[in-house]
């Protein structure tokens, strides 16, 4: 077991972790509170490699499709060598379809080769064997967005588990999907035997179609549904997005030190296909974005963008006021109000 450990001396904590099962944690020094914010820059970037897609989702937040663009091998190399400078731990590679991207093998190797772990969001198509022998090597994990009638889902969860790929299976949470998800914490179909875990994504109201009704709020049976997914007797490993855990705070006893609010402009960024850097990716569309450039490196992003601080602001503000879990929940979603479901606002 490898375990990485950096330690920022001037802030009071130490990072740790472990590019072989994926364990982090933050460690403050004695006597100090946990870090709020990583000066030095993120832990996690979220890379948009590619828009392509021919699934064409109507719920797709970013509205992908087969016209979509790439982002070009020597920019995303870019990305990387200044990530690896910002100590950024891991990276995750979305789209899109990322595995469909025409450099995918040497985006794995390159990032890899600077020290950073690559993990990607797969819809299950075009994972070729040599794409899936490059996985085995050098990715974190995988995670495979499930769509029904999860046939496709079933057939590539079969695929990568038999080369031993830590997988991961990505579920939309809306008011609908909330009794599929509930059927399947009580009686897991078949075809997730092997996961690492199933996590929970809420239900943005962002991209080419948006459903209000759709909003996860709506279910009557989000109680059900967070104490089932945070028993000690369930019977999948459960996670969770950022933006579910309102309801994980306001809804069961879960212990808060194993759930963290949104990291967004905190400790981990977004950089889109055409080099546009949000906090989060599902603002890429609402506003600009900051553009990185010759001129502009990530760290002067990081550092010095309205928008990223304008994030940490409202993290810090007294948005909830006097909540309980404000501290911990650090006032919910900066960008969909409508995502909270503690159920309190």
């Amino acid at each position: 077991m490898m375990l990485k450990a950096i330690r920022y001396n001037n802030l009071g904590y130490t990072s740790f972790f472990n590019p072989d099962n994926g364990f982090f944690a933050r460690v403050p020094d004695k006597g100090k509170m946990d870090p709020f914010w990583s000066p030095h820059g993120p832990e996690l970037m979220d890379i948009s490699i590619t828009n392509w897609c021919d699934k064409g989702c109507s719920f797709c937040y970013k509205s992908s499709t087969k016209l979509g663009q790439h982002m070009a091998l020597d920019d995303y190399k870019r990305v990387i060598d200044q990530a690896a400078e910002m100590h950024t731990f891991q990276v995750a590679l979305g789209g899109g379809n990322p595995n469909q991207h025409p450099d995918f093998l040497e985006i794995l190797s390159y990032t890899d080769s600077k020290g950073i772990v690559p993990n990607f969001t797969t819809n299950g198509r075009g994972l070729s064997a040599e794409i899936l022998i490059a996985t085995q090597k050098y990715c974190g994990a995988v995670a495979v967005s499930a769509y029904p009638p999860y046939d496709e889902t079933a057939a590539t969860l079969k695929k990568l588990i038999e080369k031993g790929i830590k997988t991961n299976i990505h579920f939309i949470l809306d008011a609908k999907s909330v009794d599929t998800a509930i059927k399947w914490l009580k009686y897991p179909p078949e075809f997730l035997a092997g996961i690492n875990a199933i996590i929970f994504l809420n239900y943005k109201p962002s991209g080419r179609k948006v459903f209000e009704e759709r909003l996860l709020r709506n279910s009557p049976r989000l109680n059900e549904l967070f104490e089932l997914a945070t028993s000690s007797k369930r019977k999948l490993k459960v996670g969770f997005d950022a933006c579910c855990v309102s309801g994980v705070f306001a809804r069961t006893n879960a212990n808060t030190t194993m759930v963290d609010a949104c990291d967004a402009g905190r400790f981990s960024l977004y950089v889109s296909e055409d080099l546009k850097v949000y906090p989060c990716s599902f603002q890429a569309g609402l506003v600009e974005g900051d553009m990185l450039s010759n001129e502009t490196t990530l760290q002067d992003i990081w550092m010095n963008s309205q928008n990223f601080n304008s994030f940490r602001r409202y993290f810090s503000s007294e948005r909830c006021g006097d909540c309980n879990h404000r501290p911990i929940c650090m006032n919910g979603c900066p960008l969909f109000d409508e995502l909270v479901v503690c159920g309190i606002r």
